[in-house]
């Protein structure tokens, strides 16, 4: 199969199809907020991808780098969806490090269990008008 002949997806359905967006109406969203390029330039949601094309996908705190490696118009299993594309080695090294970071950032300021019960909330009011 020659390259011209080769099967084509549009960008927002293989972003759908790969699982990297619960709907296409979000993954058509991101590329058109310039959340994700292709081969280093901004696309409109209607790009055909093609194998090879190297895709870089700011998702939140992460900034994922990868290669398509299948098409894919399908949304199906999460291990097919892992197939369509590698995840370039310096990306994966970058995502661990953020991940680490995250998780430290949490230990050190838990989160502080909800909100207070009733006898909790007379101690602070209490607290507050002795304060004032």
């Amino acid at each position: 199969m020659s390259e011209s002949e080769a099967p084509r997806v549009r960008i927002d359905k293989w972003l759908w199809a790969a699982r990297f967006y619960k709907t296409r109406g979000l993954s058509a969203e991101a590329v058109e907020g310039g959340k994700v390029q292709v081969n280093g330039e901004r696309v409109k949601p209607a790009k055909a991808l093609k194998r090879g094309d190297t895709l870089v996908i700011g998702n939140g705190t992460y900034v994922l780098e990868i290669t398509v490696l299948a098409m894919s118009e399908r949304r199906g299993p999460a291990p097919e969806a892992a197939k369509l594309y590698e995840e370039s080695p310096e990306s994966r090294k970058a995502r661990e490090q953020v991940a680490a970071t995250i998780k430290a950032e949490n230990q050190s300021n838990p989160f502080p269990g909800g909100r207070p019960t009733k006898k909790q909330r007379r101690q602070i009011i209490r607290f507050e008008r002795k304060q004032g």
